[in-house]
């Protein structure tokens, strides 16, 4: 017998604090386990007690996560979707997944690259049929241009009205989802250090990260990261950039900020939030920062590309 899946949905939950939450998402899961579709619900914790509570011990079935962890780097939650999806689509080929990227109290550039996110899921599972993906926004407590960005990025909503076709949608353009995060990145909150680099320029490329870190006090393991991140990032200048970049350092708010400028011109959105394959020979660098750092930005035009790359002392 052959079993007909839709292709990818991406809802928009509209809903109005916890209660609403309950009301939108539990038919959802509900739904899902009565389908057999395997299930990932990534919120924070108060939501998956809430949520663990409303299901009893249909619990059980569901695969939990915490957002507040996996989705602090936005660039993360992409590549979680795909290995959710390589390892457990069932026979019936559907798989439900809850996801809230965007909470009260994110910083505004961790809105942005939230953002981002949602419009980025259009076309990473544009083709995986049978994915059904519902994001929560809860209208009371966040802004009214945060739910309007919602509609925006996808295509249909479900509110107290019911579901529906988003009219704000920007559609499945790649330019049109994509075109209000061309504007470049603000600029530094403080003053930079800065640094020219060429071929034989990443050993200097490291050691001024080291300096930055061990003056902000970062752990060993952090300070670690970010040399690894940039140091890659650097690299990633020298083979696609022209051979050379710029290397701006600046503390913000308790963080370490390495920004990498080159002229090179990254074509794919996606790229960082591809997982690699094991043995593949290139594609790592900017999947490494997305793994080790807090907060990865990347905007790139046919004129060059900037890489910022955030990392929190705490």
């Amino acid at each position: 017998m052959t079993v007909m899946v839709e292709s990818f949905r991406h809802e928009a939950l509209l809903h109005a604090g916890d209660d609403g939450f309950l009301a939108g998402a539990v038919p959802f899961v509900r739904e899902g386990l009565a389908a057999r579709e395997p299930m990932l619900v990534a919120v924070g914790p108060a939501r998956i007690a809430l949520l663990r509570a409303a299901l009893g011990d249909d619990a059980a079935a569901v695969h939990f996560a915490d957002m507040r962890e996996l989705g602090r780097n936005p660039g993360r939650i992409i590549p979680a979707w795909h290995e959710f999806l390589d390892e457990h689509r069932g026979e019936s080929g559907g798989v439900r997944g809850i996801g809230e990227p965007i909470w009260p109290g994110r910083e505004p550039a961790e809105l942005t690259e939230c953002q981002l996110h949602e419009s980025l899921l259009n076309l990473a599972f544009g083709d995986a049929d049978g994915f059904r993906l519902l994001c929560p926004y809860d209208v009371e407590a966040l802004e009214d241009h945060v739910v309007h960005e919602a509609c925006c990025s996808h295509p249909v909503v479900q509110d107290a009205a019911g579901l529906r076709a988003s009219p704000d949608y920007r559609g499945d353009d790649g330019d049109r989802l994509l075109a209000p995060f061309d504007a470049s990145l603000p600029r530094p909150a403080a003053p930079a250090e800065l640094l020219g680099f060429e071929h034989d320029g990443l050993a200097e490329v490291r050691a001024l990260v080291a300096h930055g870190a061990g003056d902000l006090g970062l752990s060993q393991e952090k300070s670690s990261d970010v040399v690894l991140a940039t140091s890659e990032i650097a690299a990633n200048s020298l083979r696609h950039g022209g051979g050379r970049g710029v290397l701006r350092m600046w503390q913000e708010e308790g963080a370490l900020v390495c920004e990498i400028r080159d002229r090179g011109h990254i074509r794919d959105p996606l790229a960082g939030r591809h997982n690699p394959r094991p043995g593949q020979p290139g594609g790592w660098g900017l999947w490494l920062a997305h793994r080790v750092c807090d907060l990865v930005q990347v905007r790139s035009q046919p004129g060059g590309t900037v890489v910022r790359l955030l990392m929190r002392a705490a």
